[in-house]
């Protein structure tokens, strides 16, 4: 079994069931971005069937910054391996698809058309179905493209705003794939809904180089606003004063913020700095904003002394922003994370750790008071093969046929 009780009375304490419980979600996906929709749903209590073909989601196996994606964007789900260039295969996929509320898929346009498990189809199969595509582009002109969070945060402004003049960087993690996972459920729960008042699903689509605009979109509308484009990050004109990374000693950095007047009589006695409070020229928001290119100078001199947590100290007993550098493995050692159930055990299923027991970061909601915990481990490669045809109605002896035929993969209970 992979069944994990929560750690502490916060994570999977909402009394009554999960949001989501009694609904049957079917995902044909793989990388992240529809795995994100079902991990979403999953977590609010969908039952979620992960097809998965013989050889595996080919993330299972990813090393470097891909060697996380498995586990993270997988658990609380069930694994079927399945053959689906085979009759049989295709047969067990329709009869999966009929007991589903929603389909979810993220393969390339037409993909699952010719497997038979387009929407089209599987809507004649299922009226009620609400079916979720998870693709580059919406319908248009680029919709042909193969399309990449990189590809699309390349040619949708992102990496503009990230990096430096003439130097683009993509974001630190897969924005564009997760966020659109995220807008897969969203929309995948307004029509389920919807099917409340109409009886009818409907085709539900998320795409990345669209979810890139919108998170542009602050950016575009700043333009629209004051008649100039936006600058990238690194070089921007800062609506605030003070609103920076700052070395301290022994080669430690914080980010400090100061953004409002309020904020900032306070840093000026929280330091002492009565000479800054006192100066008419620093007097606005908007005047320390106009001062910065002698007072940032000042500030990172009189700032430079003071150790991370003498300055965070300080910053945190009179309410004005601040947060340390950390990069995210040291997010474990996080006490806020800890105390608030932020982190659940799960199990690794893959890899030179599988087996061994990992903590990964829940859905950053709470309901009821409590945050949606672990009920399942990312599975094992076909791990309830088995269970899930038997609930389809097929025998033990149809069950090993086909698994001996390599029509459906349960490599780990082959002869349970």
């Amino acid at each position: 079994m992979s069944e994990v009780k929560p750690s502490g009375l916060q994570v999977g304490a909402a009394p009554g069931p999960l949001p989501l419980a009694g609904f049957r979600v079917v995902e044909f996906t793989h990388m992240v971005m529809g795995p994100t929709c079902g991990l979403v749903l999953a977590d609010l209590g969908a039952e979620v069937i992960k097809v998965e073909p013989i050889s595996g989601d080919n993330t299972r196996k990813l090393m470097g910054s891909g060697s996380g994606f498995f586990p993270m964007f997988n658990r609380n789900k069930k694994s079927i391996a399945l053959n689906l260039q085979t009759v049989e295969g295709r047969e067990i996929a329709l009869k999966l698809v009929a007991t589903a509320d929603v389909v979810s898929e993220n393969f390339k346009p037409g993909t699952m058309a010719k497997l038979g498990l387009g929407y089209a189809a599987l809507s004649k199969l299922n009226e009620k179905l609400v079916y979720v595509s998870h693709k580059g582009f919406l319908p248009g002109p680029y919709d042909h493209r193969t399309a990449l969070d990189e590809v699309v945060q390349m040619m949708g402004g992102l990496a503009y705003m990230t990096g430096r003049p003439g130097d683009p960087l993509r974001a630190g993690t897969s924005v564009n794939d997760i966020m659109g996972g995220m807008f897969g459920a969203i929309g995948a729960m307004a029509a389920l809904m919807q099917r409340m008042h109409t009886g009818k699903g409907q085709e539900v689509q998320s795409a990345l180089f669209e979810n890139n605009i919108f998170l542009v979109a602050q950016h575009m509308m700043q333009f629209a606003v004051t008649g100039k484009a936006a600058a990238p990050m690194p070089s921007r004109i800062s609506a605030w004063g003070i609103y920076d990374v700052f070395n301290l000693s022994g080669g430690e950095q914080v980010f400090l913020a100061v953004v409002s007047d309020t904020q900032w009589a306070v840093f000026c006695d929280a330091f002492g700095f009565a000479d800054l409070k006192a100066d008419p020229g620093l007097a606005t928001n908007n005047l320390r904003v106009g001062a910065r290119d002698w007072l940032m100078p000042l500030l990172r001199e009189r700032l430079a002394s003071h150790t991370l947590a003498g300055l965070s100290d300080i910053f945190e007993k009179n309410g004005l922003p601040f947060a340390p550098i950390t990069a995210p493995h040291e997010l474990y050692g996080d006490p806020h994370l800890h105390q608030t159930g932020g982190l659940a055990p799960v199990v690794l299923p893959d890899g030179p750790r599988a087996g061994q027991t990992a903590r990964a970061p829940l859905l950053p909601i709470t309901l009821d008071g409590a945050r949606p915990g672990v009920r399942l481990n990312p599975p094992k490669l076909g791990e309830h093969s088995r269970a899930v045809l038997a609930g389809l109605g097929y025998s033990e002896a149809d069950i090993q046929r086909l698994l001996d035929q390599g029509v459906i993969g349960a490599p780990d209970l082959a002869t349970a």
